[in-house]
């Protein structure tokens, strides 16, 4: 191999255990931000609220659209990982509902 090579295999490994480390991060943070909203669900159901806050949800959309942009990720990608959460806590809290 050449050294361009070897420096681009060393840059390879250093970007994958940078990934690695934040998939690690995201799964952690998922997990706690999980527990947070089956707390919410809970809640919701012992005082017999709605599962769903269609304004609370506009509201984080559009906070999270904000900051995508701050962060140069692309805002649509931001907006469907969001939406994707949001539905899976709703059924969450569809459950406790239940």
């Amino acid at each position: 191999m050449t050294d361009a090579t070897n420096r681009a295999a060393e840059l390879l490994a250093g970007h994958r255990d940078s990934i690695d480390r934040l998939d690690a991060i995201l799964v952690y943070t998922l997990a706690e931000r999980f527990k947070h909203t089956k707390a919410v669900g809970r809640l919701k159901a012992e005082h017999d609220l709605p599962p769903s806050d269609p304004a609370r949800e506009a509201q984080q959309i559009e906070r999270l659209e904000w900051l995508s942009k701050e962060a140069d990720l692309d805002p649509e990608f931001a907006k469907k990982f969001l939406n994707f959460i949001i539905q899976e806590v709703i059924q969450h809290h569809q459950k406790h509902q239940k």
